[in-house]
Parts: C-alpha cells; structure tokens; sequence
C-alpha cells in the first residue's frame, strides 16, 4: 500500500517580520494546501506575533525562548513535525532566498526520490545580486566539503532541501553532531552515505531584500571547520 503523502515545509525565523506574512502568502499562493511550521527563536522584532495574527490553520508554530542556532532549530522542526503525523520536510528560509515558486517541482520530485536539493551548483542554477567574493566564498565551500567528504553532491552548503521520513529517522536526529549553518552539509552527507536516492534540480537564489542576513564570514568559515569532524564522525 502506497505511503500517504502529507509534506510539512519548516522554517526556522529569527527576526523576519519585514518578510514572514509575504512570504508565507506566497507559499500557499503556489502550493494552498500545504502545511508550514514556523521555528521561532524569540524573535524581539514580533515575528512570531505576525504569524499567530494570521488565524491560519495550515500554519503551525514552534515558539523557542532564545535564539540557539539553526541545526537546534531544525532538529526541533522535524520532531515536531513527526509528532503531528507529517512525512514529507522542505527546509526554507523566509527570506525569499529560497523562492516558493519551485516548491511544486520540490514536491514532486520527493514522490520520486528520498531526498531533493535545491540546487545553485547545477547547469541552470544560479545566484542574485551577490557579490564576486561572497559567490567565490560559496562555491569554493561547496566544492571543499565536496573534495573532503568524498562526496558527489554539488550544492552541499544550499539550505533548500526536502527529505522523506525514511531518510530523517535513518540518519537519527541526534547523532548531528553540526549545531549551525554545517547542519545542511552533515544531512546531506549521512543521508548520501546511507544510499538514499536523491536528485538536484536548478533554482535562483536570490539575496534578502528586506532584513538583516544571518550569515557571516565567520559563521562560514567555523561550518567549513566542522567539516572535518563530520567526515569523521560515526
């Protein structure tokens, strides 16, 4: 008997309130019956306030009392999201980066393999408005974690993935040993070495336009570190 499909898009928010009622319009403009849980670290700008304004019951949230990073964020979102019977994850952020529109092409393609990335590193993919050294430093860490992993996938650090159930509960939430922006990486890596089957497809990734972008040289550059430690991790 065919597994009944029931997808649940996670989105870990910290101060998105410029961003998160568009973007989560936009959403259900492409794909209305789909379901979506807000991982909110206390954002003091209301985020979290905008989406319980919004009534909405395709729309679940996930209220942390402090910002504690993203793997923690997204390892609490895929819980959560067992618990309420969903088997089917998109990881997006809500920053528009990642842009509702492929989400159909998103699901579609999970009907047909374990896991899906959304990838900037294929023929036909792309980035937006970044700067040549930002683009370099993005490529060149894809391609570094590629050499070290041993691993054939082309945008390891992109943050648009979907999973099925199989491959979350086999990977085992907490066995990441990632606590930030290195989670995609180690996903992505256990999931590979596991023998899932998955595909990448080409999208845009357009920057932010409105509010402050969490990510850093530094914060980069300590997930490149941790690359090391998930090559050799258990």
């Amino acid at each position: 008997m065919e597994k009944e499909f029931k997808p649940l898009i996670l989105v870990p928010t910290y101060n998105e309130a410029l961003n998160i009622k568009f973007f989560l319009n936009e959403i259900f403009k492409f794909c209305p019956d789909i379901n979506v849980l807000i991982i909110d670290d206390n954002s003091p700008d209301g985020t979290a306030e905008i989406v319980h304004q919004m009534c909405d019951k395709r729309i679940y949230i996930l209220k942390r009392t402090k910002k504690s990073g993203l793997a923690s964020a997204y390892i609490e979102g895929f819980k959560k999201g067992i618990d309420l019977g969903f088997n089917q994850f998109i990881e997006m952020d809500a920053d528009f980066s990642h842009k509702p529109e492929y989400l159909p092409v998103m699901l579609e393609n999970l009907k047909k393999y374990d896991f899906v990335i959304g990838s900037r590193n294929i023929k036909g993919g792309s980035v937006e408005n970044w700067s040549v050294l930002r683009n370099f430093i993005s490529k060149a860490g894809s391609l570094y974690s590629k050499i070290v992993l041993w691993c054939p996938i082309n945008d390891l650090t992109g943050g648009f993935n979907g999973w099925n159930i199989d491959v979350v509960n086999a990977v085992g939430l907490d066995n990441i040993i990632s606590k930030g922006y290195s989670f995609q990486i180690e996903l992505k890596y256990r999931a590979y070495k596991k023998g899932f089957k998955y595909i990448e497809f080409p999208i845009c990734f357009p920057d932010r336009k409105y509010g402050e972008s969490k990510m850093d040289k530094n914060i980069f550059f300590e997930a490149m570190k941790n690359v090391i430690k998930i090559r050799f991790s258990k």
